[in-house]
């Protein structure tokens, strides 16, 4: 396989630069490339992959033998609708110590977030300060070409990856102006901003401008027959969507046991408390609705309900979100879980999760630009399901069936990473 190098800058644009989750994950990057901080959570650059047959022995640390881009070469930039610095917003989002930012002050005070395309019927808790302004979404669109080009030439950048870490938008239904490209570039034109939402005109920005796009966030966007067709025509990668953190990942863990076990299901009550701006966001009703479907799609594809309709057939799911100011970004999340054995006895199984969400999003991020970056090195575009790993609802076509198996999607992640480099890839066989 011919693999582009990794040579000059990498441009990380983010939409929603200020926000909990975008300066966790900067100011960190550059913490750990200063050696003041250990990227944990971060496969790119912690995890080993094993290398031909297990006697051999041959486990190397994955970024020292697939190409990625240095830490060292990444330069950070992004679009916010409040106009802070990231060394002010950072302070705003209180997940990092005073102590832990100030080692990187000076690399984050100099950021400062672009104006954001910004609708407030699509995120109406928040009020934004620092938008853009444009007669239709296809004149904000091109605003967006603009700076990623600007920006690209001003940081002597030689790729660019853009990353969705801003808001959940409101659930809107996938409509005929979805379905093709023509149809989606004459609603961008014609302002039907019922059906085209901020966050895709920075996606066919992104695709335009030949970057590789992620989406962080259960919005409609990218997963759409029109993307996935512009995204073919650019030959862009993309992938998405939604980043999996607390709550769901466990999901992607304890339902595998079950499913594996032949472990009846009765029904599993998922309840969260969150503080931070994501929190204030899901609030409201409409973005709840587009996390809510995120939220409970894993559980049946993951039990094939229709396959195994005696144990999973008539599963009670239920999954909330609670804002509650003073607990900011450290979010806790509860799950009661009525599980069946043998001869029909009930059991039961309940988690209590106190975790820091920006903290487990943050290596997400680093890993996903990097391998965002690396697939478009090795010329993949369109989907990128081999990233399904990251991601709650991982974003699949018609003709698939996604994998939300946490095991079985890090089996895929790392046998593309050995395609990648030429090595035979493993089925634990042997």
């Amino acid at each position: 396989m011919k693999i582009n190098a990794a040579e000059g800058k990498l441009g990380i644009l983010v939409i929603g630069v200020g926000g909990a989750v975008s300066t966790t994950f900067i100011a960190g990057t550059l913490s750990v490339r200063k050696g003041h901080g250990t990227p944990i959570g971060s496969l790119t650059q912690l995890a080993t992959i094993r290398l031909g047959k297990r006697n051999e022995n041959r486990f190397p640390k994955i970024k020292d033998v697939v190409p990625l881009a240095d830490l060292k070469d990444l330069v950070f930039g992004g679009w916010d609708i409040f106009e802070e610095n990231l060394y002010e917003a950072a302070r705003h989002a209180e997940v990092l110590s005073k102590d832990d930012l100030e080692v990187v002050k000076d690399e984050l005070t100099v950021i400062r977030p672009m104006k954001a395309v910004f609708d407030q019927n699509y995120v109406k808790r928040l009020h934004g300060t620092h938008v853009k302004e444009g007669k239709t979404r296809w004149d904000l669109m091109e605003q967006v070409r603009e700076d990623i080009r600007s920006f690209k030439k001003e940081n002597n950048c030689d790729r660019v990856v853009v990353m969705w870490a801003a808001s959940t938008e409101v659930f809107i239904p996938q409509s005929k102006e979805h379905n093709t490209l023509a149809d989606f570039e004459n609603a961008l034109k014609e302002n039907n901003t019922e059906v085209i939402s901020p966050s895709m005109c920075y996606a066919y920005a992104s695709m335009a401008e030949g970057c590789p796009f992620i989406m962080g966030a259960p919005n409609l966007c990218v997963d759409i027959p029109a993307m996935w067709e512009f995204a073919e025509k650019k030959q862009v990668p993309i992938c998405g969507k939604d980043y999996k953190t607390g709550q769901t990942m466990l999901k992607t863990v304890l339902a595998p046991m079950l499913k594996t076990r032949m472990l009846g299901l009765d029904g599993w009550f998922s309840t969260n408390i969150l503080g931070n701006r994501d929190g204030e966001v899901l609030d409201d009703p409409g973005s709840f609705k587009t996390k809510e479907v995120s939220k409970l799609s894993v559980i049946d594809t993951i039990l094939q309900t229709d396959i195994y309709p005696e144990l999973y057939g008539n599963i009670y799911h239920k999954v909330r979100i609670n804002y509650y100011p003073p607990r900011k970004d450290n979010k806790e999340g509860w799950d009661n879980i009525d599980i069946v054995g043998w001869l029909g006895y009930p059991m039961q199984l309940k988690v209590d999760f106190l975790c820091r969400d920006s903290i487990l999003a943050a290596p997400l991020c680093l890993d996903l630009v990097l391998f965002a970056d690396l697939s478009s090195r090795c010329g993949f575009y369109g989907i990128q399901t081999w990233l399904s790993f990251y991601f709650k609802s991982p974003m699949h076509d018609a003709d698939h069936v996604p994998e939300h198996d946490l095991f079985i999607q890090h089996t895929i992640l790392k046998n593309t990473l050995r395609k990648i480099i030429g090595e035979e890839t493993i089925d634990y066989l042997d």
